[in-house]
């Protein structure tokens, strides 16, 4: 007992120390040595431990981030001005605090900010990432544009409107985005309107699967017409190729069923009372099911082709069918003999087959499915 006691003590101890912040302290934590004491001064202004990390840490502190940014700013590491902001604009914080925090603040006799300099500091980091910007741009790569677009994003995060951040934004954007025309399905005539509801449906979930924030961007060839698009990256090609509807098949099956079920039924046991009574009863029924289909099926190839090689660069077929059915049946006998499936197969009606078009576009469901997944992992590459 005497020794979950001792455990138990220990715990509270180092959980005190931790809270008071002089764990962190001791560990060269200075940001989160501070905050932990000012936290706890709030609610505890005579804390011992707290007290020591606020009035011993601090000055410590206020020294050790003004070496940091000494030896920042006389080397030559890149975005040397954002990392000088970030640690003045701790030092804020760290101040701000203890000022706010009346038993924390009588323990020290001056606080340090920067406010001055912060300005001067927030502009050359900017131009930091302007100039990273520029350089990234006047590459001419799409990998260096996206990285130049970042870098103006991060310039006009720091200074809003800074030089011509937001043009350079739009332009590092424009030459960063793969531009990819999707062409028209070129199909046999009589199935025209279904490959023009599949050709959208595919355009519709490309632009669901990347949006204005992706480098990536699909133009209909009426859009890139309107957008003035004479040299897209790539021309996306789709082909249906095999489309066949097959004759109608009719199948006839029949069944002889039967079941044991229990029923009830009453007994006289004497001249004023009845009984209730249960027996087995075998019960049977004949059914006829009538099966017909319709099959059909095809392929689409795809093809993505570089638009200044005319090279193409990726191509799949994805093949589909759909075989479209209608059961329906004749019973007689005990009902008590179908199941679900069969009471809703003696339910059904005699149908007639979809028309072509429709054949077409359900057809095309299992391939649109698979397009989605090719087309989506393929492109993710160029993000």
């Amino acid at each position: 007992m005497r020794k979950y006691f001792y455990i138990l003590i220990t715990c509270v101890l180092l959980l005190n120390s931790c809270s008071t912040g002089l764990k962190s302290l001791q560990q060269g934590n200075y940001y989160d040595a501070i905050m932990k004491a000012a936290n706890r001064l709030s609610n505890d202004p005579d804390n011992r431990k707290a007290t020591q990390v606020v009035r011993d840490g601090y000055p410590m502190a206020v020294v050790y981030y003004q070496e940091e940014i000494d030896q920042i700013l006389t080397g030559n590491e890149p975005f040397k001005w954002k990392r000088t902001l970030e640690i003045m604009q701790t030092v804020n914080q760290i101040s701000d605090e203890i000022r706010r925090i009346p038993a924390a603040r009588s323990l020290v006799s001056s606080t340090k900010n920067y406010t001055s300099e912060l300005t001067d500091v927030q502009n050359r980091a900017a131009q930091e990432y302007y100039d990273a910007g520029m350089d990234a741009l006047n590459r001419n790569t799409r990998e260096t544009a996206k990285q130049a677009y970042f870098h103006f994003l991060n310039a006009d995060g720091l200074v809003r409107g800074f030089k011509d951040t937001r043009q350079k934004i739009v332009e590092s954007k424009d030459k960063a985005t793969l531009k990819v025309v999707v062409e028209q399905i070129p199909v046999n005539g009589k199935y025209e309107y279904s490959a023009q509801f599949f050709y959208d449906n595919v355009f519709q979930m490309l632009n669901q699967q990347f949006q204005e924030k992706d480098f990536m961007h699909f133009y209909s060839p009426e859009e890139a017409d309107n957008a003035r698009l004479k040299y897209p990256d790539m021309v996306l090609q789709m082909g249906f190729y095999d489309f066949f509807i097959g004759r109608p098949q009719h199948f006839e099956e029949e069944k002889d069923l039967s079941r044991e079920v229990e029923e009830k039924y009453q007994v006289k046991i004497s001249k004023d009372s009845m009984a209730t009574r249960t027996r087995t009863v075998l019960k049977r029924g004949k059914i006829k099911i009538v099966t017909d289909q319709v099959a059909s099926g095809g392929l689409l190839e795809l093809k993505a082709v570089d638009f200044q090689s005319q090279k193409i660069v990726f191509t799949d077929k994805v093949p589909g069918q759909f075989t479209w059915e209608n059961k329906y049946g004749v019973f007689i006998g005990d009902k008590e003999v179908l199941d679900n499936n069969l009471i809703n197969i003696v339910n059904n009606k005699v149908l007639m087959p979809p028309p072509a078009q429709d054949m077409f576009v359900l057809f095309t469901k299992p391939i649109f499915n698979q397009l989605t997944d090719k087309l989506t992992n393929y492109f993710k590459q160029y993000n």
